[in-house]
Order: structure tokens, then sequence, then C-alpha cells
């Protein structure tokens, strides 16, 4: 029952060229950095990477896209990176765009053993109809573009299937976990991180406090150790080490004002 391994290079070692991973994260929040690190250096390529968003330049999945190891992406933002945008519209990525509430219930469903479900979201747009680009050709055509979904009505309004999603392995950052693999997710880091890990079939948690079975209330826990292979202890420097999406002040108060 202990899950609990002694490094993150440990943790991945098995993951092999093309593979498929979930990744937790919202923006830069809750990114597991470390694990991103450790799998940028197993060298594993052609991965196919299910996330939120594709980090940003330099960080997060962000590293493992400039060094090319990235091969598909499904996510539903893809903004603040300048090499995604360019490996994407040079033709060098494909990349599937859906609905962020759509890719969240997918990962679910994947987890849940749910194989697909009917959604409104998409209804009337590419999403549904077909022809969003997934991929262009040097030239700036569409190479590969999205398949038409089903529709079906259901109390008079048409809804589209989607598909539930799995992996072979998931990677989160959690702020606290046990060595049973149960885990504490603090705030926004709480938006996917729950999810990726249930969507995969080796999920690997970089926790920033561990503690030991029993210590957590069970009421305090938001994801059990059914869905967790395996739990990484980070170092007090690796769980301080938190990137800041956008940096922003206040202008000072001027000169001779009281500030209420």
């Amino acid at each position: 029952m202990d899950k609990v391994v002694a490094t993150a290079e440990e943790a991945l070692a098995d993951v092999m060229d093309g593979a498929s991973l979930a990744v937790g994260g919202f923006g830069l929040s809750g990114v597991p950095n470390v694990l991103v690190q450790a799998l940028y250096a197993t060298g594993a390529s052609g991965l196919s990477v299910v996330s939120n968003n594709c980090g940003v330049d330099g960080g997060g999945l962000g590293i493992l896209l400039a060094a090319g190891r990235i091969a598909r992406v499904t996510g539903s933002y893809v903004g603040d990176n300048k090499e995604f945008a360019r490996q994407y519209l040079s033709g060098e990525l494909l990349v599937e765009l859906t609905p962020q509430g759509t890719l969240a219930e997918r990962l679910r469903a994947g987890g849940c053993g749910i194989p697909a479900f009917f959604t409104p979201a998409g209804v009337g747009t590419q999403v549904a109809d077909g022809g969003l680009p997934w991929r262009y050709a040097p030239d700036g055509s569409v190479a590969v573009a999205s398949p038409p979904k089903e529709i079906r009505e259901f109390d008079g309004l048409p809804h589209v299937l989607e598909h539930g999603i799995t992996t072979d392995f998931a990677l989160v950052r959690a702020a606290k976990g046990d060595r049973h693999g149960n885990l504490v997710f603090h705030r926004s880091a709480r938006n996917f991180n729950p999810l990726a890990a249930m969507a995969g079939r080796v999920t690997v948690a970089e926790v920033e406090q561990l503690v030991e079975p029993g210590e957590l209330d069970p009421d305090e826990i938001h994801l059990p150790g059914v869905f967790v292979q395996r739990v990484v202890e980070l170092t007090p420097e690796q769980a301080a080490d938190k990137q800041i999406e956008r940096r922003t002040v206040s202008a000072p108060p001027a000169r001779g004002t009281v500030r209420r």
C-alpha cells in the first residue's frame, strides 16, 4: 500500500515513446513541474498529451514542446505559448481543441469507466459539425480536420456525442498526500488535477507535503488513493518553486495623498 517512489525519475522510468499522458494544471497553478522535468530527462518522444493547456514558453509542458517531444495535444486553451502557435501553424503538431467543460467531463468519464456521453456544448459549431483544423500543411492549408460528431435530441434539444478519455499515464501535483495516494489540492490547482489523475492508467503524483496514512481527515481528501499508483515527495525547495502567470502591482499613491 506504500506508493511512495524515491525519485521522479524512477517514477517515470517506464514511460515509452508514443505514450499518452493526462497532465494536471490550470494555467501555471498546480502544474507538476518536477515530473515534467523528469519526463524530459527520460528522452521519451512522440507523446500525446491531454491537458487544459500546453504550458508556457520555457515552463510546464512548454519544456517538452520546445524539445519536439509532443506529437499531439488535446486541450481547451492554447494562449501564452508562442512555440505552440508556431508548431501548430507550421504543421508540426496535431491539436484537438475542445470546450473546457467538455474536456473536464471527458477526463472524468474516462476515469469512471464511461465510454461516451452527450452534451449540448458545441452544438451548432465546428466542434460538432467537424472542420476544425487539427493539423495544418506546410503551405497553410488544412491537412487534417476534425470529423463530424453524432447529434441526438434530448428533451427537444440537440446534444453532441463526446468520448471519455483514458491515457497511459497521468502526471499531477497535490498540496498534500499520504503514502496510500490520497490527495488534497489547493484552490485552482483542483480544477484539472483530480480529473487528469482519474484518467490515467498509471497516475504519478508529486506532493508538496507527504503525511502518514490516517493523518488526512477523510472529508478533506479530494482524490482517493485508488486512482493513484505512485507518489513522489517534493523537497521544500521544489514545493516552493511556483511560477506566477501574470505579476501585477498597484500604482503607488500620489505624493501627499492618504490611502484609506
